[in-house]
């Protein structure tokens, strides 16, 4: 990808993880909100969450087609890279990176500035809650489930978008549900900065070990593990055209 494609691609990444960030933080509540409404209590609450993780997914994947195929995960972008698929360089990650963190703390600060009083104490980013070194394998673990998820389901998986987006989000719930106890969990390195940054700990050594090291490493392992699964068909070289001689 060209210096010129890189930067727009980083700019389409900034402004789709703010507004994935402000979106998402609101799951939580508007789970809870529409539970006390409906009445459902207990496992069935999970099938709200699902709905409204399934519709932000629906439109974020247009929005970022919109923006030229702009992305709110950084491991989502590397694993799509390491699976040999897309147009992005090191050059390109290397923007997109930095932008879509930026875009993650710009989002995370808007949703707490405008987020009613009485709900606040319901937006909360990931956090480690065992020890480190657990925390860190898990997150690994979890986002290379979601990584091998995400390629398997969009390139393998026939079907609508409509049938792979409900088990994108499916996949995800279960995977949420699964590692709450252990990070959170985050599985997107810009989501768990820019909720550390406003929380003030986006600077430590836990935050980039737990959420950006193993996280990385996850998805590429995936990648690696798609490709062997499902490996590319090798591009035949065309036969050198004979000169007609006279």
């Amino acid at each position: 990808m060209a210096i010129g494609g890189a930067i727009k691609a980083a700019l389409g990444d900034g402004i789709l993880t703010f507004m994935w960030v402000f979106c998402a933080s609101t799951i939580g509540i508007l789970t809870s909100l529409i539970a006390g409404y409906t009445g459902i209590q207990g496992p069935l609450t999970l099938a709200i969450t699902t709905s409204i993780v399934a519709f932000l997914v629906f439109v974020f994947t247009f929005v970022g087609q919109i923006l030229g195929g702009a992305s709110f995960n950084p491991t989502g972008t590397a694993a799509f890279y390491a699976a040999g698929i897309g147009r992005d360089s090191l050059l390109s990650m290397a923007l997109r990176f930095p932008a879509q963190a930026a875009g993650a703390v710009g989002g995370a600060i808007a949703i707490s500035e405008v987020m009613p009083s009485q709900y606040k104490h319901m937006l909360k980013g990931p956090s480690i809650k065992v020890d480190l070194h657990t925390a860190a394998i898990a997150e690994g673990v979890l986002t290379f489930l979601i990584s091998l998820a995400v390629l398997i389901i969009m390139l393998r998986i026939p079907g609508s978008t409509l049938i792979k987006t409900w088990l994108l989000a499916m996949t995800t719930v279960t995977l949420v549900v699964n590692g709450s106890g252990y990070t959170g969990p985050s599985m997107n390195p810009a989501n768990a900065f820019g909720w550390a940054y406003v929380n003030n700990w986006h600077n430590t050594w836990d935050q980039f070990y737990v959420y950006w090291i193993c996280p990385f490493i996850g998805a590429i392992m995936a990648a690696w593990v798609f490709r062997l699964i499902f490996p590319q068909p090798k591009k035949q070289k065309r036969a050198p055209k004979r000169r007609k001689v006279d």
